[in-house]
């Protein structure tokens, strides 16, 4: 079973999993580059709330530079007091880039600028002033409340900003979680289409072994009646040539008994006749007596020749001397016809008269065959009985044939293997170019003598 019988017998599973499948991918595709996007925004959100902690360290850092010089008047704290104030100047710029499209994070981060500025303004103004020789000045400046309230404004409005991203990294959070879910959801689904396609194809596929099954099993049926068939018009063709072989010798029979009998005893009679008139006309008319002559040769020729035709349609012999002498006969006639060399192997065998006319047909059409197709020039002929079973062979050293080969005529063949079975036995044709040919046949030896043939 190939995935064209199921698509072309189930059309639906087919696109039905490959809509699965491109809805699979486009869902997997979606939910992981959303994810991606969100875990982005999460990290530059954590970043930003980094990056205004920072920002309010930065200020503590200016704040305690900005002291540690008006007490030292050192410089190194002026550093510390410069790179705080451009740390604080580059978080200010991120932030304002970062809160470009969000309307609500810009009016909070507008204090935040205005208050950050202000206090980093009036901390470079103190060290002005001390750098200037004004210590009682800077020194009032240090000592009071004023730089603890701005610090204090601006880690609350860095603390809004703060809880401002917290805000969104906890929708991002939920953004998250919905695309996780989704995505869970959406293969859930897909899962039970495929299980669906599954179990529509799987149902497909037994649907259609049953099918292939119903089928086989009607093929075997169909061939099972088909064989009875042929059995049965095979048993009536062989019982049916059977009673044609039978019917032509006993027609046979019949025509040679009639010839027998009837014209037999006619041209014998007419030569009776004639012997009279000869005696009667001996010595008067020389002419006459030569008709006579002429007419009695002519009468015991066709004597010869009716018996000749009588032998023919059913030998004589098979009845009167038996199989064995009736063949020797058949095959010195043939010799001295033909000119080929015949040997006979010949021993007495126990068949019935049925089967010893077949043995008897059958040598006598297969050395017609011979003269007339192989161009033999030896011939044998074997006729023995072992184990309770009679063996004929004729064979030939003649030019032989390719038994694989399909005959353009094989008459010959079959009626005798029509025979040879109607007597229950078996023929057996060996051949090869070359090489001669060999009738094998193989019969059940009768219990009894044959019964003498009747002629």
């Amino acid at each position: 079973m190939n995935l064209g019988t199921v698509v072309k017998h189930n059309p639906i599973v087919f696109p039905l999993a490959c809509v699965a499948a491109v809805l699979l991918l486009l869902i997997s595709e979606g939910s992981y580059w959303q994810a991606v996007r969100t875990l982005d925004q999460l990290g530059t959100m954590e970043a930003v709330r980094t990056r205004i902690q920072g920002l309010n360290q930065s200020v503590l850092d200016a704040e305690t530079g900005q002291r540690g010089y008006l007490l030292t008047s050192r410089s190194e704290h002026l550093e510390l007091f410069d790179k705080a104030r451009q740390e604080v100047a580059a978080t200010l710029g991120f932030l304002d880039r970062y809160y470009t499209d969000e309307t609500l994070a810009q009016a909070m981060l507008v204090p935040l600028h205005t208050l950050t500025e202000a206090k980093l303004s009036e901390l470079a103004a103190t060290i002005r002033r001390r750098q200037d020789g004004k210590r009682l000045e800077s020194a009032e400046f240090v000592l009071g409340d004023i730089g603890r309230a701005q610090m204090t404004a601006i880690r609350e409005h860095a603390a809004a900003l703060k809880e401002h991203e917290a805000l969104k990294v906890a929708r991002g959070r939920d953004d998250l979680y919905r695309t996780l879910l989704l995505s869970r959801l959406a293969l859930a689904a897909l899962g039970a289409i495929g299980l669906l396609a599954l179990y529509m194809y799987l149902r497909q596929a037994w649907l259609l072994r049953q099918e292939q099954q119903a089928l086989k099993n009607a093929v075997l049926l169909d061939r099972d009646r088909l064989d009875v068939e042929v059995k049965q018009r095979t048993a009536q063709l062989t019982e049916l040539t059977t009673h044609l072989l039978t019917a032509r010798e006993d027609e046979r029979n019949r025509l040679a008994r009639n010839l027998h009998d009837e014209l037999g005893a006619l041209l014998t009679s007419a030569k009776l006749d004639a012997a009279r008139i000869k005696s009667r006309l001996a010595g008067t008319a020389p002419e006459a007596l030569e008709r006579l002559a002429h007419l009695v040769d002519t009468l015991n020729q066709s004597i010869a020749l009716g018996r000749s035709i009588i032998e023919d349609l059913r030998p004589s012999t098979l009845g009167n001397l038996g199989l064995v002498a009736t063949l020797e006969i058949l095959a010195r006639e043939f010799a001295e016809q033909s000119g080929v060399e015949v040997e006979c192997e010949l021993t007495p065998v126990k068949l019935s008269a049925a089967a010893e006319l077949m043995v008897y047909r059958l040598v006598q059409e297969a050395i017609t065959n011979i003269s007339k197709y192989a161009r033999a020039r030896r011939v044998w002929v074997k006729l023995a009985a072992l184990d309770g079973q009679v063996e004929l062979s004729v064979r030939d050293d003649g030019i032989g044939f390719d038994t694989t080969v399909p005959p353009t005529s094989a008459y010959g063949l079959v009626g005798m293997r029509f025979r040879v079975e109607a007597v229950g036995g078996a023929l057996v044709v060996v051949s090869a170019p070359g090489q001669g040919t060999r009738l094998q046949v193989t019969m059940p030896e009768s219990s009894a003598d044959a019964e003498p043939v009747e002629t």
